[in-house]
């Protein structure tokens, strides 16, 4: 059984930061990729960032310069620090991991549960 808890979400007036953490836990052989997504209300869910575990991280147009993705594969553990936040940011905040369970097993993706972030004007 594999378990995504992420922490760090809550209420911050525009122009100010907070930091997401996710840390993946239980029967883990090898993790691919982790990243963040957010859904805000009435809105599809959608990208934030991406980091594979080599490769070039993807972030989501509307956070480039202002969030930052990273990770400590030492603790299964993905960052995401949001900087000069907008109301616009404002979403339940979700983490995936591209993981296996098993070496012959294929990778599947995992979520978490989600934590809000929410900003205000």
């Amino acid at each position: 059984q594999v378990q995504l808890v992420e922490s760090g979400g809550g209420l911050v007036q525009a122009g100010g930061s907070l930091r997401l953490a996710c840390t993946a836990s239980g029967r883990i052989f090898n993790i691919n990729t982790m990243g963040w997504y957010r859904q805000a209300p009435d809105k599809q869910r959608e990208l934030v960032a991406v980091q594979p575990s080599a490769g070039t991280t993807n972030y989501a147009d509307s956070v480039k310069g202002r969030f930052t993705i990273s990770r400590d594969n030492a603790k299964n553990t993905v960052y995401l620090q949001m900087n000069s936040l907008k109301p616009e940011d404002t979403a339940v905040y979700y983490c995936k991991a591209r993981l296996k369970t098993n070496p012959v097993f294929n990778y599947y993706d995992y979520w978490g549960q989600g934590t809000q972030v929410t900003v205000s004007s």
